[in-house]
């Protein structure tokens, strides 16, 4: 019995009438770009989030960049973020001409720590771009506080929390600007590529209106370089879809979260993740951490593989520590809890499909490793 770590058939198969119906209706139609499901979805993204405006793009991480530079983000500026993260959190910052300036994470969450952020606070910062990583959001009071301290702009990374909530507030609506994902994998899924900015600012839903079609309101009338970023007819349409069922969705995930918890909670050496006041945790993945050396990370990821159980490891090597950010003069020792952690995470098999059966052996594999 192998188990992947997101099984996206078995969640097409409980819906494929539903899906079935959507892609022909869009085909039928014949309107593959900008049209009617594109509107839809973002006006129900838009209610869902209890925010003023949606825009759908190509991807999250297009989600990110036009986020940045519809909130003005320049050659020069420097923005703040974590270093444990996908890369694209980062690479967005530098394609704006900007500068990632980074900050450690709080252990107990992996999301930024909001109380080593004003240290780093220069002139030159223009933004603080937290990440809601694993589906768990990050402390945002703290780093609101300071965005109204020193006038910066706030944009979340939503990528793996859509419909996690801080203090009962969903997150994407909470800062300037929220950039989601819907990379197949993610809580709520594309069939493909597909991303979204949200922000309650007309002003910048405009921007990024314009920018994600070639610069254009009107056709063939381009008012500033643009991108050509725009979600597909067809992926809108799969989204609305999966949409309806997305918080039934994340109640089977937070069920099958707290199981592990409660096995995981009997291993030494394992800690199960760790949910933060006021959090609501939508589970995009279910990340343990190996605190000891018995069992090794990587050889008990091994060991679970040849027993058919997929893993993965988010993140294995910090941004600071890339090759391609050497030039910012970072060095091992920098952010030691983010470099701790991607010696120690490990994400387990989470979906709402996964069966109690499929928890159980999972759990009862790493225990016999870890003995």
């Amino acid at each position: 019995m192998k188990i992947p770590l997101v099984d996206l058939k078995a969640q097409y198969l409980s819906i494929k009438g539903e899906i079935d119906q959507a892609i022909a209706n869009v085909i039928r139609n014949s309107q593959f770009i900008l049209g009617d499901e594109v509107s839809s979805f973002e006006k129900e993204m838009a209610g869902y989030l209890s925010a003023g405006y949606a825009v759908g793009v190509a991807s999250g991480t297009d989600a990110l960049q036009l986020a940045l530079l519809a909130c003005d983000i320049k050659p020069g500026d420097e923005v703040i973020t974590t270093p444990f993260t996908f890369i694209a959190t980062a690479e967005t910052i530098n394609k704006c001409g900007a500068t990632p300036v980074f900050v450690d994470i709080d252990p107990n969450t992996y999301n930024i720590d909001p109380a080593k952020i004003e240290t780093t606070i220069t002139k030159k910062t223009r933004a603080i771009l937290p990440v809601h990583l694993y589906g768990q959001p990050a402390n945002m009071n703290p780093i609101l506080e300071l965005s109204r301290k020193y006038n910066l702009r706030v944009i979340e990374d939503c990528a793996q929390a859509l419909g996690a909530k801080y203090k009962d507030k969903k997150v994407g609506s909470l800062g300037d600007a929220g950039c989601l994902s819907f990379f197949p994998s993610k809580v709520l899924g594309a069939y493909g590529d597909g991303g979204m900015v949200i922000t309650n600012n007309p002003e910048i839903a405009e921007k990024i209106t314009v920018l994600r079609n070639h610069g254009s309101k009107i056709k063939y009338y381009h008012l500033v370089p643009g991108f050509n970023s725009r979600l597909d007819e067809l992926q809108a349409a799969i989204l609305r879809v999966k949409l309806r069922h997305l918080d039934k969705w994340i109640g089977l995930r937070q069920q099958k979260a707290s199981l592990y918890t409660k096995l995981f909670s009997q291993i030494d050496g394992i800690s199960p993740p760790n949910i933060a006041p006021d959090s609501y945790h939508v589970f995009n993945y279910y990340t343990i951490r190996i605190q000891s050396q018995r069992p090794n990370r990587d050889a008990l990821q091994a060991y679970l593989s040849s027993n058919g159980i997929a893993t993965a490891v988010y993140y294995p090597l910090s941004l600071h520590l890339q090759e391609v950010y050497r030039s910012l003069g970072y060095k091992p020792g920098s952010f030691p809890e983010s470099e701790k952690a991607q010696e120690e995470v490990l994400s387990v098999p989470i979906y709402p499909e996964l069966r109690d059966e499929h928890i159980d052996k999972i759990t009862k594999a790493i225990e016999a490793y870890s003995k």
